[in-house]
């Protein structure tokens, strides 16, 4: 086994933070994350198998990875989800997932065996008409059900909204209402570039924009900043009053990538040392030729810009040039 390390780039950032992205596959087709017409699906042969998955994973946390999330596409649609996820849960790590809800009531005793306790829901409307409409789906009763499902029982829940403007961003006060009764945390993410999602400049709402929407409700006395853990890429505040929180990520206007410990494997087993570069280092095959991957994992590490890829302007950022050349994110994984 080899001696625990701190991943560490060219900037001194320590990556201690793994995400893993195990299938591509989706049971929604979230207008922001998946283009319109779909994605050509990498052949199954092509993609990781549960035990490269835990082997990849377990090299991580030899290296000093303590915390692993699984993402998609959809996590839960994976046939061996339940096996890859207690066998991640035995890595000693701090564990979790992020998924659409919709699978919730099948995985809860694999959720408490494997040592999940915090799990993101992605869920963009509190209306149905309007979740229905970006998901591309009928499933807004169902996790909605889930939701209050996860909160009975004790799990801790964020729920990550994508701000789109003229979209949901006239229900950024109803989703903060959730907050007054119960323990869990919004999170709101600015809308950002990727392949096919149609992504431009009017459509971001941006963290000042955000923030006057909760001001027009509630007095700065009644806005709590909270304490940011270490390396967290969200501004966390609540209402004083409040059981519950919320958070603004602001990927867009107003980046954290000086504390950045993240780093993203996708499901056919490339490395992404940033969630916005196009440059990917693969493991898969040099994990199945018996040869080893660290090599391979520094020198992606060794190669991460200070600044969103290399898109450290807004110009850049802008620029479709660029941001295209990137996956979808339902085959990053986020």
């Amino acid at each position: 086994m080899e001696n625990k390390t701190i991943l560490q780039d060219a900037f001194g950032r320590q990556h201690d933070y793994l995400r893993i992205s195990i299938t591509e596959h989706c049971n929604l087709r979230c207008s922001y994350c998946m283009p319109e017409d779909g994605i050509v699906l990498t052949p199954k042969p092509h993609l990781m198998t549960a035990d490269e998955i835990v082997s990849i994973a377990r090299t991580f946390v030899n290296l000093g990875v303590t915390k692993i999330r699984l993402t998609g596409g959809e996590p839960l649609v994976r046939k061996d989800a339940k096996e890859i996820m207690l066998r991640l849960g035995r890595l000693g790590v701090n564990l979790t997932l992020t998924t659409n809800g919709i699978l919730i009531p099948d995985f809860m005793d694999t959720f408490r065996e494997a040592g999940i306790h915090t799990i993101n829901i992605s869920i963009d409307s509190l209306e149905k008409d309007k979740f229905n409409a970006v998901t591309r789906r009928n499933y807004f009763d169902q996790v909605q059900e889930n939701i209050g499902l996860l909160l009975r029982e004790g799990f801790n829940v964020k729920l990550n909204v994508v701000l789109i403007k003229s979209f949901n961003d006239n229900e950024i006060l109803d989703f903060i209402s959730l907050t007054e009764n119960d323990n869990i945390q919004i999170r709101f993410i600015e809308f950002m570039p990727f392949n096919g999602n149609d992504w431009d400049k009017s459509k971001l709402v941006t963290y000042a924009e955000i923030m006057d929407t909760v001001q027009s409700k509630y007095k700065l006395s009644e806005i709590e900043r909270l304490k940011d853990a270490p390396n967290d890429t969200a501004k966390n505040f609540r209402i004083t009053s409040y059981p519950g929180s919320f958070a603004v990520i602001s990927s867009v206007t107003n980046p954290f990538c000086s504390t950045c410990n993240r780093i993203r494997l996708t499901a056919d087993g490339k490395l992404k040392n940033c969630l916005f570069s196009n440059s990917e280092m693969p493991l898969l095959e040099s994990l199945r030729a018996g040869e080893s991957i660290i090599p391979l994992i520094h020198q992606n590490l060794a190669a991460k810009m200070p600044i969103r890829a290399g898109m450290d302007d807004d110009l850049k950022f802008q620029d479709p040039e660029l941001f295209s050349q990137n996956r979808s994110m339902i085959t990053i994984g986020g």
